[in-house]
């Protein structure tokens, strides 16, 4: 098969497309045949050497759309089924960005019925970070909470899951994005902190400081990146997310998409061989939704 990988850390120049074997599924695991997989800015950062890695095959890719091709004796999954799912991992050797991925069986859903694959891949990683962010938050219907980046892939969805929770969204983002933030669910907009006294804030736009200012004493502040958040003040209760697959939260996730509660925003749709045109493209920023590769 054929899959986009670094072997040595770069820009987008670094990213090869190479021959690799088919894997094989293990106990508890499921192999899928690629539709679709999503560029995130967490790839740009594995191809840059940020999570290490140097002097090994690294692939690419986490998220993945596609169709259950092989599966493990007595697994709960059927071939042809299809599915997402998050291949959590910095330093793997193979990534979803290939022509087959394999994945243990509890971080698979049913894909969303109401949309094509292109769509369905950009859901398991932001999706589940926004998630798994308003967990840490722990808000309760009428608190407020302040989503910085919301216009964001992580900050859209927070925006729309909060909003679906019925907590008070207030979304921080360019003047250009207004109508699209609002869109989401979000009750009230800004372009600067220039409000404070939140109950919560969930840094999708990694401000750090500035963003834990604007949490109210005793508040809760959620950042986007393991071990980056700011250090507490004023008795805030300061997180910052990891991701995890969890299958049965992104089952959770793929029906509020058929629900239409979550928005799939596809910037653009490249194929596979033209990997290094991804993120190249990604590296310009400003994208609005996610880039996807197709084998």
């Amino acid at each position: 098969m054929r899959a986009a990988v670094v072997t040595e850390f770069g820009g987008p120049e670094a990213v090869r497309i190479v021959d690799a074997p088919v894997p094989e599924p293990a106990a508890r695991q499921v192999r899928i045949k690629v539709a679709a997989a999503t560029l995130n800015p967490v790839d740009a950062g594995v191809r840059s050497g940020a999570f290490g890695g140097a002097g090994t095959q690294v692939g690419l890719g986490w998220d993945v759309a596609g169709t259950v091709d092989a599966v493990a004796v007595a697994s709960a999954w059927q071939v042809g089924e299809e599915v997402v799912a998050l291949q959590y991992g910095v330093a793997k050797a193979l990534g979803t960005h290939a022509e087959y991925v394999v994945v243990d069986t509890d971080a698979l859903a049913k894909a969303p019925a109401s949309v094509d694959p292109v769509h369905a891949a950009t859901l398991p990683l932001n999706a589940l970070t926004a998630a798994q962010a308003l967990d840490l938050l722990d808000l309760r219907p009428g608190q407020s909470l302040l989503v910085t980046g919301a216009a964001g892939a992580v900050g859209g969805f927070a925006v729309q899951l909060a909003a679906h929770a019925g907590v008070t969204v207030t979304g921080l983002a360019r003047e250009a994005d207004e109508d699209l933030v609002r869109s989401l669910g979000a009750s009230a907009f800004l372009t600067e902190g220039i409000a404070s006294g939140f109950d919560a804030v969930l840094d999708a736009a990694v401000l750090g400081e500035r963003a834990l200012a604007w949490v109210r004493d005793g508040g809760a502040y959620a950042g986007v990146i393991p071990q980056a958040e700011p250090s507490s003040v004023r008795g805030v209760r300061v997180a910052a997310v990891e991701v995890s697959p969890d299958g049965s939260r992104l089952a959770e996730l793929a029906r509020l998409v058929d629900d239409g509660v979550l928005t799939l925003r596809v910037a653009e749709t490249i194929a596979l061989e033209d990997a290094t045109k991804a993120h190249a493209l990604l590296a310009e920023g400003g994208v609005r939704g996610r880039v996807v590769l197709v084998p």
